[in-house]
């Protein structure tokens, strides 16, 4: 990758459009579950792949401990996050972090859908991974 480059910057960025061509068109104060369903929509209309409630086991010294659910997978390269409350809560940052964690999936965008539209960009390379075990997706029509 050449110098200055960003991971995955050509799929962030296409990404980064599609939010804000939802956001700008719906606005905000809408329940997250819509603002994911029309991201998916818009994504799809750009030519990516996208996976919907992607499910991943956490594991913890062999044992499994449950699963998580992100919100949707772009290209197999990119965890998207949404959330669509009045103040974004940092939290929302850590657990999209703990989500590239336990996949191999190193880039990762929170995308808030607040009274003003904002993303963040995480990057979690492979040094920094716990193991992962196979996992189902639900992928809509």
């Amino acid at each position: 990758m050449p110098k200055g480059q960003l991971l995955e910057e050509r799929l962030t960025r296409s990404v980064i459009g599609a939010f804000y061509e939802v956001y700008n068109t719906l606005g905000f104060g809408f329940l997250e579950r819509l603002y994911v369903k029309a991201l998916e929509i818009e994504l799809r209309e750009r030519g990516h792949k996208v996976v919907r409630e992607y499910r991943v086991c956490v594991m913890y010294k062999g044992h499994e401990l449950g699963t998580q659910r992100m919100d949707l997978i772009v290209d197999d390269k990119l965890i998207v996050e949404t959330k669509s409350t009045y103040k974004m809560n940092k939290i929302s940052i850590r657990q999209t972090y703990n989500y590239l964690k336990s996949t191999n999936i190193e880039v990762g965008m929170v995308l808030h859908f607040g009274p003003e539209a904002k993303f963040y960009r995480l990057v979690c390379t492979a040094n920094e991974k716990r193991p992962v075990k196979s996992a189902q997706s639900v992928e809509s029509a």
